[in-house]
């Protein structure tokens, strides 16, 4: 694991204006009521404690805390109360959302971290992506030279790759953050050992996972109490959890890396512990402790592009979501959008989005794997050279073909097309600020909604299945695919966690969402309604969305299904179809004297959880 020097929390730098809100109670994460239900494994929560307010938005000072959940939030006010800054809050945070949110992250996952450190007014990242075994090569996801059909490689070993999580946290921990890792795991262990209420996002989501989670003993077990899913309002227990943060917090990471908390994914991972009886073939991986020793959380430079004066900053390769939120973002800063009619301000943020994904598909990979040309997909002159390309009244056809960055020709019409490879749309984003000006995002994942389904027997955590991010085989033989597998390879991620810098190089906004591929589309089009068309940022986040990724048909919340921009969209030659939920954004707002704004989602995924340290009265 790559590690550095301990820093201490850095100081407070002056912020800039903005807008007042309603205020949240930052509560601490903990035990329900002994009168509450009790699913998982456990018995009745401890007495005392309620649960948090769930709020979307909250204004104050001491820093400030968004995530999909409560608990989790709360969990990082507690750690920001007690002296630590943005870094250990987002760890608490992090390792919460594996307890509440365990379908979406956790230790057996990985993802992107994007810190803004307050001292020297620069950004850092940490890439704490997945990666494949040593063994595997281009045909890992073909039998009989056959792409495997999806569902059959999502729920299997074969879909596993080394978690980076863990290793992100340390490395964070080591060289950003001012408190041990067993210090911020504490909240988290505490909430796995005491449990949480079961909200109906919960319920809904083992619902729809109950037939493959029942094919494997430990997961049942945890996740399917008597048989079902845990019922609204029951408390949910997850004690195995609770150890495996204690082994975590007292032994290191190294236990997963090179110990016995690895000895026991490597053996899950090559051999799934099936039901005998259920009929599944899940197939085996072939992970290693040698793949678990090898694993490093990469530093990597993050993006860079300048948007209305403005400077931009996400993360690099192996995830695309830096270079292709920027190129949209370029393509875009020619139109006017803070004076363009809905009609008009769609039209352009589909059609840019349409182009940048093309480009994503031929050109972004693991850059240990793949020349990644990021210097010229972000710049300038090539988002004009393809910007031209976008007509007033009428649409441009999908699959696009890429242009060639190294090369621009304005307007060229590209070469050989390949429509964009599926990609699942869970994960989850956390952004959390400190009153010393550090701002961190965060987006972590273990992909499907409820990862690979396999849980680490007696480890309380499911493993992810984040190799099928790959493309199985290339969409267009005649066309190059960065993203094919490969040995010790990176998948490509579409995690966007962005930080906007004002000419001072002071935080505006921080944000990220969770959704697969349309990541990219609500990071942009949550900025541009925030940036361009003015939108508080809570109402940005709020905004119906649309999310086009080079694709036949543009993908429409409800909120702009049933509308007159729709129809007018569609004279001009788009065509749409329904999606009910497009991601689930947070984010933070730098205010005037010290504050902090945090916003979550109003609705989706039952509604986020924005907390502050000292709220505003």
């Amino acid at each position: 694991m790559t590690v550095g020097a301990a820093a201490p929390p850095s100081p407070s730098r002056s912020a800039q204006p903005g807008t007042s809100a309603e205020s949240a109670t930052s509560a601490q994460p903990g035990a329900r009521p002994e009168s509450a239900p009790t699913a998982g494994t456990g018995g009745s929560g401890g007495p005392g404690a309620t649960t948090p307010e769930k709020t979307p938005v909250a204004v104050g000072h001491g820093g400030a805390v968004a995530s999909v959940d409560q608990d989790a939030s709360a969990a990082g006010i507690e750690v920001l109360k007690k002296g630590g800054n943005a870094v250990d809050a987002a760890v608490a945070t992090a390792a919460a959302l594996g307890v509440s949110e365990p379908y979406s992250a956790g230790i057996g996952g990985g993802g992107y971290f994007v810190y803004y450190d307050a001292k020297s007014r620069t950004v850092r990242t940490l890439d704490g992506r997945e990666t494949a075994p040593r063994t595997a090569d281009s045909g890992l996801f073909l039998e009989n030279g056959k792409p495997l059909p999806f569902a059959d490689a999502v729920t299997s070993g074969l879909a596993v790759g080394t978690p980076g999580t863990p290793a992100t946290w340390q490395d964070a921990l080591d060289s950003w953050g001012s408190e041990s890792l067993g210090t911020v795991l504490k909240p988290a262990e505490r909430l796995a050992r005491h449990g949480f209420t079961v909200d109906e996002t919960f319920r809904s989501q083992t619902a729809a996972n109950q037939a493959r989670f029942a094919d494997f003993p430990d997961t049942a077990k945890l996740f399917l109490p008597g048989g079902k899913p845990p019922v609204v309002g029951s408390t949910f227990k997850n004690p195995d959890l609770a150890r495996t943060y204690a082994e975590l917090g007292d032994k290191g990471i190294g236990t997963l890396y090179d110990g016995s908390l690895g000895r026991d994914l490597v053996r899950t991972v090559n051999k799934p512990p099936v039901d005998p009886g259920s009929g599944r073939n899940a197939r085996p991986g072939d992970l290693s402790m040698k793949d678990l020793r090898g694993y490093e959380a990469k530093r990597r430079t993050p993006t860079k592009t300048s948007y209305r004066g403005l400077d931009v900053y996400s993360m690099a390769p192996s995830s695309s979501g830096g270079t292709t939120v920027g190129e949209a973002l370029n393509i875009l800063e020619r139109t006017d959008l803070s004076e363009a009619t809905r009609t008009r301000y769609l039209h352009r943020f589909i059609e840019a989005s349409r182009i940048a994904f093309a480009d994503r598909g031929r050109w972004v990979g693991d850059p240990a794997f793949e020349d990644v040309p990021k210097k010229e997909l972000l710049s300038q002159k090539y988002a004009d050279s393809r910007a031209c390309l976008i007509k007033n009244d009428a649409v441009l056809k999908s699959p696009l073909a890429p242009g060639d960055p190294r090369n621009p020709v304005p307007c060229g019409a590209g070469d050989k097309a390949a429509p964009t490879t599926y990609e699942g749309e869970n994960t989850t984003h956390l952004t959390a600020a400190d009153k010393w000006g550090n701002v961190v995002a965060y987006t972590l994942t273990i992909e499907q909604t409820g990862g690979s389904g396999i849980t680490v027997p007696g480890r309380g955590f499911l493993l992810n299945n984040e190799l099928t991010d790959f493309s199985f085989a290339p969409a267009n033989p005649a066309v190059h695919d960065p993203n094919l597998p490969g040995p010790g390879k990176r998948p490509r991620s579409s995690l966007s966690p962005t930080i906007v810098l004002d000419g001072q190089d002071r935080p505006v906004v921080a944000l990220g969402s969770p959704g697969g591929a349309t990541i990219i589309t609500t990071v942009l089009q949550t900025l541009t309604g925030f940036l361009d068309r003015g939108l508080p940022l809570v109402d940005a986040i709020a905004a119906p969305r649309a999310s086009q990724r080079n694709a036949a048909q543009t993908e429409l919340e409800p909120g702009l299904w049933n509308s007159e921009t729709r129809r007018r969209l569609e004279a001009i030659g788009h065509s749409f179809k329904q999606n009910p939920e497009i991601g689930a954004a947070t984010g933070v707002q730098r205010l005037a004297g010290g504050q902090w704004l945090a916003a979550a989602e109003k609705e989706r995924r039952g509604g986020g959880s924005a907390m502050v340290v000292k709220p505003s009265r």
